[in-house]
């Protein structure tokens, strides 16, 4: 079985055929909450169960976390319990979002201990472009008892680490946001514009083609290593506006052969719920 961790539509379409993975649908819309799984309901990969980003990949809301705190343990083993996950099986999510989404689920497997999960290049139009079928409905899974879930906290970075490390002492925190909203353009979702001081922007849509697939590893590798500028992958931290997009810049290291680097859980969000904390326009 391939180890991968992007798959092709026709490497999908053998992994399902051959029943070695499971596939999980990750669309999700920031303003609209039920529209991904609507999307889902109308048309999705045969066989593929839906990760709501809300209520299935993130934790529980406080007064001073970002807006997707990560889930504990038991949550997440839960979920992929109902899912029809098991160890010796791939998971293999995707969205419509060249794997802005999908990507968060990709993270919390590796989070939890279990190296097993890929994304599907081009996301579900890679999948209907290479001729293959849809379903509608809610698809069945069988569950499965899960255990030996527990969160590999060296992959996390802290917002009071963030204070400490971002001075000077050799992190890179790039912020996968669009452009406009790194500069405090345009803010459609927080409540303050702007972003941290000394971060660095490095949208996620930079890994990606046109068509919502990844570059070639090599651009992906040369993209990063130029933000690196002769830093270590281990020093590399990434941020967004929550601690979802960023994930795919942390794929997207990992792809490239650079791994090591952190996810800044809270991100912005979390960051500006302390109104002392620098902001920069």
């Amino acid at each position: 079985m391939t180890k991968n961790i992007l798959f092709s539509a026709q490497e999908l379409h053998t992994a399902q055929q051959n029943k070695e993975c499971i596939v999980v649908d990750c669309r999700f819309v920031l303003d609209d909450r039920d529209a991904g799984y609507e999307d889902y309901l109308e048309s999705h990969i045969p066989g593929a169960v839906y990760a709501h980003l809300d209520d299935d990949l993130a934790g529980p809301l406080s007064r001073s976390n970002g807006r997707h705190p990560l889930p504990d343990a038991d949550k997440f083993a839960l979920f992929l319990s109902r899912s029809g996950w098991q160890p010796g099986l791939r998971l293999v999510a995707y969205d419509d979002a060249g794997g802005a989404i999908a990507a968060r689920l990709w993270w919390l497997m590796k989070y939890f201990g279990h190296d097993c999960a890929a994304l599907l290049d081009g996301g579900i139009p890679a999948w209907w472009t290479a001729g293959y079928g849809l379903e509608s409905g809610r698809a069945s899974a069988v569950s499965r008892p899960v255990t030996n879930f527990k969160a590999c906290n060296d992959l996390v970075m802290s917002t009071s680490e963030i204070i400490e490390r971002l001075g000077g002492n050799g992190i890179v925190l790039a912020d996968a946001r669009v452009t406009d909203r790194f500069k405090g353009k345009i803010e459609p979702i927080d409540a303050v514009a702007g972003h941290i001081p000394g971060s660095v922007n490095y949208p996620y849509s930079i890994n990606l083609c046109q068509d919502g697939r990844f570059k070639t590893v090599e651009d992906v590798r040369n993209g990063l290593l130029n933000l690196l500028t002769g830093r270590e992958a281990k020093d590399l931290v990434q941020m967004c506006g929550s601690g979802v997009t960023a994930c795919h810049n942390i794929f997207a290291a990992e792809l490239a052969g650079l791994k090591g680097s952190k996810l800044y859980v809270g991100s912005w969000s979390e960051w500006i719920k302390d109104p002392s904390r620098p902001v920069a326009p």
